[in-house]
């Protein structure tokens, strides 16, 4: 967790002049999309890869779950809503993935960060 934590510290103080916090999540939502994709790619002997990758992404969701719950959070409650019953799916698959990995399981998780990421970016 500690490592996502610090991604994503390091991330927004970089982009804290230039970067929208929808722009910053959508950003890393697309850096876990993408290590998840290169494992599901390259499958053979990856599972070392698979790991880091799934960690990453529950990390993130985490994250985006703790600020989802935030009481200041502005989100309307059926969009807290929302997020969280995606956050639970995609912890409930996570698990799922890392029991019985298979490489066709990983392009439901790539694409749920990547509509979100879609969405964050108003597209």
């Amino acid at each position: 967790m500690q490592n996502a934590y610090n991604a994503y510290a390091a991330a927004a103080r970089s982009a804290q002049t230039t970067a929208s916090p929808r722009e910053l999540e959508a950003s890393l939502l697309i850096k876990a999309a993408t290590r998840l994709q290169g494992v599901a790619d390259d499958w053979t002997g990856r599972q070392t890869e698979l790991d880091g990758a799934l960690t990453y992404n529950r990390k993130l969701w985490t994250l985006l779950v703790s600020a989802v719950i935030k009481e200041d959070n502005p989100l309307p409650v059926e969009i807290k809503r929302g997020v969280l019953g995606l956050a639970n799916f995609v912890f409930n698959h996570t698990f799922k993935v890392a029991a019985a990995p298979a490489p066709e399981q990983l392009g439901v998780l790539v694409s749920i960060n990547r509509d979100l990421a879609a969405g964050l970016r108003g597209r």
